[in-house]
């Protein structure tokens, strides 16, 4: 009998419960990741979801068959799984998460030793292929799970690792919206408070897998309008959103305004060029100009990479980079395992706020004005790469630089493009920024979306996948 595997993605785990993952397939998962990587101790944690603690005990007993001790985190933000492998030495880790996706969703992000990704290049394929065809069977010696199972709490060794990122000396009381999603998001932060001199206003903080206020992803426009508000109605120096699984943070600043996740990272790289001079900043391609333009004046090396995780956290590797960032708020830190985090960023930009006195909107203003950027839209269409062709060959004979690190990205006198198809659906998706000319940005994305006009469907939601 073969096993489905259409919840495999490019990068990660992520299918319907239970027709396309449910307690067998995450045994199998466990049984196959066992096989292929032949780890000695893995650690396992799951998010909010109703049905992760089950996935996550199936997972575990997988690997416990297949030979591996398991260190059971409990509930946990995907960041501490990536924490704790590295920190503990571990050679492996899983995390049970579908983030950000529908309710009727779960998935697992794995990685190997030192927290670096298992994706379809490095392994991902491969644990597919066993959880297909490998005849694996559940052990009837139900001792095994005392015997290889280890309940471990992570949080207060992350939680002084967070810290040892910030000058708690430099800290001054701030008021702080937080909201957590009904995520993974809380508990960091509840372990985080007692060492700030930070206010914290919190909504949606208790965790609740039936996500009563939606599931949390602030990329969505209609999913910011409650940390909007919190923020006016409580006065706060600014606020934080989470997704649902707590790798990722949104910004508002102290009016309210939704901070675009391209900007947070000249912030961030900014933040630690001020500590390191002449570090070393990845980012993608997608929007690049505000990026550069702050990477360079900070004395800092900006490095172009491919966009997704996998690609960044090995080019930071190479580069030895101290901080890597994505306008889909991935934020990502040499000091953190190359790994993303989403409780990184938010502190870093709360010791930026404390040493200036100034608010957080002057951070940003200047780069918004001066690189206005249309927003990522996504379009439906049958044969994603022959569209980017066909953009690509229009404007050619005009474009004064050409890269394909990731689509196409072309550029022009004053304004800049990236157009990329998907590689796992039909869908396209365009950034268009300029030189301090929104009336330019509006102009050029229509006339670009005119040339897709014939072959797309319907504009998907910005924000709709991560």
């Amino acid at each position: 009998m073969k096993f489905p595997t259409s919840a495999f993605k490019a990068y990660d785990i992520r299918g319907k419960v239970p027709e396309e993952l449910n307690p067998e397939v995450a045994y199998r998962i466990g049984r196959a990741y066992a096989d292929f990587l032949k780890p000695d101790k893995v650690a396992v944690g799951y998010d909010i979801r109703l049905s992760s603690p089950a996935l996550a005990e199936a997972v575990a007993q997988g690997l416990m068959d297949g030979g591996a001790e398991v260190l059971d985190l409990g509930l946990v933000g995907t960041e501490e799984v990536y924490f704790a492998t590295h920190s503990l030495d571990l050679d492996g880790g899983i995390m049970v998460t579908a983030s950000h996706n529908p309710q009727a969703y779960n998935g697992m992000k794995l990685v190997r030793e030192k927290a670096k990704p298992i994706s379809g290049d490095t392994g991902l394929r491969d644990i597919a292929r066993r959880v297909a065809e490998d005849a694996y069977a559940r052990s009837e010696d139900h001792s095994l799970y005392e015997q290889k199972s280890q309940r471990y709490d992570i949080g207060d060794q992350f939680t002084r690792h967070l810290l040892g990122f910030v000058t708690k000396a430099a800290l001054k009381p701030l008021k702080i919206v937080v909201n957590a999603g009904n995520g993974a998001a809380g508990h960091m932060l509840d372990n985080l408070a007692p060492h700030l001199p930070f206010e914290f206003v919190k909504i949606n903080h208790a965790p609740d897998g039936n996500f009563p206020q939606g599931i949390p992803n602030p990329l969505l426009p209609e999913n910011r309008h409650q940390t909007s508000a919190a923020v006016v109605e409580n006065q706060a120096d600014f606020g934080v959103a989470w997704d649902g699984d707590g790798d990722r943070c949104f910004l508002f600043d102290e009016s309210g305004c939704f901070i675009e996740g391209y900007y947070v990272v000249g912030l961030l790289a900014k933040a630690f060029l001020d500590k390191e001079k002449g570090a070393k900043i990845i980012h993608d391609p997608r929007r690049t100009w505000s990026t550069l333009d702050v990477v360079e004046a900070n004395g800092g090396i900006p490095i172009v990479s491919k966009t997704g995780h996998a690609f960044i956290k090995e080019r930071m590797r190479k580069e030895d980079a101290v901080y890597g960032g994505e306008m889909s708020a991935h934020h990502y830190f040499r000091d953190f395992a190359y790994c993303d985090s989403g409780m990184l960023p938010w502190l870093l930009v709360a010791e930026l706020v404390c040493r200036s006195g100034k608010p957080l909107s002057e951070f940003v203003l200047k780069q918004q004005a001066k690189f206005p950027i249309s927003g990522e839209i996504n379009l439906q269409i049958d044969n994603p790469q022959l569209s980017v062709k066909k953009v690509l060959d229009h404007y050619a004979s005009t474009a004064v630089a050409v890269n394909q690190i990731d689509g196409i990205s072309m550029e022009f006198s004053n304004w800049r493009f990236n157009l990329r198809g998907s590689n796992t659906e039909p869908v396209v998706r365009l950034n268009v920024e300029s030189r301090g000319n929104k009336a330019l940005v509006e102009t050029k994305t229509n006339e670009i979306m005119a040339l897709l006009k014939a072959d797309a469907e319907l504009p998907l939601r910005e924000g709709a996948r991560k």
